[in-house]
């Protein structure tokens, strides 16, 4: 079993790096999973890992890369049968 979250951020997410920064930063804390853009202008996030980097990963999000504005994330911890692979860029 993994842990992980999902995450719908809303507020200026789209067209300002908000999905390469979230792989980014996923990456350099060593969690799987997925982010893409949703057609209402929301980021959907799907994230697994250890605990204390999904943490840090979720705190990264609300805060958002320069030029985004984060005016709220609706997440929701979920325990998972297999881990993603890799974390990747989607639509």
């Amino acid at each position: 079993m993994v842990n992980g979250f999902t995450a719908v951020v809303y507020g200026r997410v789209q067209g300002v790096g908000f999905r390469f920064y979230v792989k980014n930063k996923a990456i350099s804390l060593k969690a799987t999973g997925w982010v893409r853009n949703l057609p209402n202008g929301t980021v959907e996030i799907r994230a697994q890992g250890d605990d204390p980097n999904l943490e840090q990963l979720l705190h990264l999000i609300e805060s958002g890369p320069i030029g985004s504005r984060v005016e709220k994330v609706d997440f929701q911890w979920f325990r998972a049968e297999r881990e993603e692979k890799t974390f990747e860029i989607r639509g």
